[in-house]
């Protein structure tokens, strides 16, 4: 039998990553540890289900096949969810890395915000931060845009908005950067035709279906 079994302490913390999804030379890119425990996905629907006198929650239905009357319509909403990662130099440091013994785990915080702020397209088809005022027009005329991020973590490979860091500094250099801390995430899947999200909708569905059929007796 395949899997892992006994103590499971090693793998509370794995990696991940997030990668800014773009046509430039060096896209931002995230790399970290978090615990998949503290995952927290949110899935949403509105139903429209009539408000007939006898109907509270749903139209009638007899039958399995009238269960399309039960609603008259559905409205998805995008999955978001919410992880927290670690950032940690301490390794890095003590391995005697110089731009972690120097910076800490500043450079990564610092893409987090990169990652969240706005962008602005170019004369040259390059992409920049809106708040550096380079988009080529008065701001209130600028096209500005979100990161397309790449969220990576073992089988899941989703694009998503982050609409959301919060991080909580937790060590210090003498210098005062940051070598550890946490950043809350919250995610938004991107839920529109493209690769990542065809892929993953099979994935789930491959997943379901082997469930469904149940365990494979030899």
């Amino acid at each position: 039998m395949n899997g892992i079994s006994g103590d499971h302490g090693r793998l509370r913390y794995q990696r991940g990553s997030l990668e800014e999804y773009a046509e430039v030379d060096r896209p931002l890119r995230l790399e970290f540890e978090f615990n998949p425990a503290s995952m927290t996905r949110t899935r949403s629907v509105s139903l429209r289900t009539g408000n007939a006198p006898g109907t509270r929650g749903g139209y009638d239905f007899a039958g399995r096949s009238e269960v399309p009357r039960a609603s008259q319509g559905i409205s998805l909403e995008p999955e978001s969810f919410t992880v927290t990662v670690l950032l940690d130099a301490t390794d890095r440091m003590n391995a005697g890395e110089e731009p972690a013994s120097r910076l800490g785990v500043q450079p990564e915080l610092d893409t987090l915000r990169s990652m969240l702020e706005p962008k602005v397209q170019g004369a040259d088809g390059q992409r920049t931060l809106a708040a550096l005022g380079q988009g080529g027009a008065r701001a209130f005329a600028r096209h500005e845009f979100a990161s397309v991020l790449l969220f990576r973590w073992g089988p899941h490979h989703l694009p998503v908005f982050m609409t959301q860091a919060q991080v909580e500094v937790s060590d210090w250099l003498p210098s005062l950067y940051p070598y550890r801390a946490r950043a809350t995430l919250t995610l938004q899947v991107i839920e529109s035709r493209n690769e990542f999200y065809d892929e993953e909708i099979k994935r789930q569905f491959r997943t379901a279906l082997r469930q469904e059929e149940g365990p494979q007796v030899t």
